[in-house]
């Protein structure tokens, strides 16, 4: 919990398009509520894609959370910043970053994330991927990893969130690779659309299945 004016945690969730990056944030906050005791604010810092801050707002209303938004066509870092300095303000302890899906290898889209991450110094960023990808997964955290470096003056991708996870049955080859190309564990996989969908990945499990 927050005391005086000390920063929230803050978590950015990245990832390309239509990972379900933004439902992935809204059980990150459920979890954080229900089971951690905390106090999230949501920051709909995806001012890009139509339509992203009112789902994200959608999801705050279902979790009875609090957003924090600005609207469309607005930098994302500032509103990031905006965000933080609420949540200071109302003692939130958490601050979940929304951002824009983007391509890897959409540069000013990169650039702009790692403008955010730079200058916001979020204590976590996930990496939100679906885990039915394969390889092509192992590619977009690669490059995220690289922009968020590069852009973000050395800060990386801390973790890993891998949806439909139950939909892969025991392909976990994916994600053990794109553990090792980033030394980031996986933080959570989801596994259906509810809010309470979200695990914790079984090492025994991913044993299990390298070996069948």
């Amino acid at each position: 919990a927050i005391f005086g004016n000390k920063r929230p945690y803050v978590i950015c969730v990245v990832g390309i398009n239509g990972v379900g990056k933004s439902t992935s944030l809204a059980k990150i906050a459920y979890h954080l509520k229900t089971h951690g005791g905390c106090n999230p604010l949501l920051a709909a810092c995806d001012t890009f894609r139509s339509g992203a801050v009112e789902q994200l707002g959608m999801h705050a209303k279902c979790l009875d959370v609090p957003i924090f938004s600005k609207g469309y066509s607005k930098d994302p870092s500032n509103v990031a910043k905006a965000a933080i300095e609420q949540a200071i303000q109302d003692k939130n302890d958490v601050v979940l970053v929304d951002t824009a899906g983007r391509m890897q290898n959409n540069v000013p889209l990169m650039k702009a994330l790692g403008k955010l991450v730079m200058e916001n110094k979020p204590d976590l960023t996930v990496f939100v991927g679906e885990a039915l990808v394969g390889n092509d997964g192992v590619d977009q955290v690669r490059m995220f990893n690289q922009a968020v470096s590069t852009y973000g003056r050395n800060h990386k991708i801390d973790a890993i969130l891998l949806t439909k996870f139950d939909t892969v049955s025991d392909k976990v080859g994916a994600a053990l690779s794109m553990t090792h190309v980033t030394n980031a564990p996986i933080l959570f996989v989801g596994t259906g659309q509810k809010y309470h969908h979200l695990q914790k990945l079984s090492t025994q499990s991913v044993i299990q299945s390298l070996f069948r």
